[in-house]
């Protein structure tokens, strides 16, 4: 009898998944790029760990790369760094190089 009653029980099998992948996702940098209009693009970066100063990365990016950007503050994601262009590839590069984070850490979505 007790596995009839087991059968009622629903399911949920991304329970363990859903624990796992917010542990190792809050590790995460993730760079991703927006179209504006035309040409115009803005890459975001979101996940940089607190112990970084924002706005003095920020200035680097801008100094380092020749662009303009900006830092958007978000309850839920935390500081939102975002450049003008498309500097995916050049942030990913800095910051293995300086080793605010591992490559593997550096998830680059977009096109």
């Amino acid at each position: 009898m007790s596995n009839i009653e087991e059968l009622n029980v629903p399911f949920d099998p991304f329970a363990d998944v859903d624990e796992d992948n917010k542990q190792q996702a809050s590790n995460n940098i993730h760079l991703r790029i927006q179209q504006r209009n035309g040409r115009k693009t803005l890459t975001t970066l979101q996940g940089l760990p607190e112990k970084y100063d924002a706005k003095k990365i920020l200035k680097t990016f801008k100094k380092l790369f020749a662009c303009s950007g900006t830092i958007v503050e978000d309850e839920e994601h935390g500081d939102i760094l975002q450049l003008t262009g498309d500097q995916r590839v050049k942030i990913a590069e800095f910051l293995v190089s300086e080793n605010i984070a591992k490559k593997t850490d550096i998830k680059i979505h977009g096109f």
